[in-house]
């Protein structure tokens, strides 16, 4: 379902082993990714932490689309992912 936020980054609570890691894509309504927030613009997350910002290419600050109806796809390897936030 897609979901509005606030916020000006996006927070993750996961573990990986030491051979895994978590990338996130911001998706449009439609399930299209926006530009620069791509699953290939998102470097990849690795170890075991209660809160780190997700970083693409073009920085962390999601503010741009704050408002907007969204879809976020997560790929998991080796990884469980716990929570999410959307951080001031």
């Amino acid at each position: 379902k897609p979901i509005t936020f606030s916020g000006r980054e996006l927070s993750l609570n996961f573990a990986t082993s030491a051979a895994g890691s978590i990338r996130v894509e911001i998706q449009d309504e439609a399930g299209h990714p926006w530009p620069g927030f791509a699953l290939e613009d998102c470097a990849p997350l690795y170890g075991n932490t209660v809160e780190r910002a997700v970083h693409w290419r073009g920085g962390h600050n999601v503010s741009e689309l704050a408002g907007r109806a969204i879809r976020l796809r997560f790929e998991l390897k080796d990884a469980d992912l716990y929570a999410y936030q959307f951080q001031p």
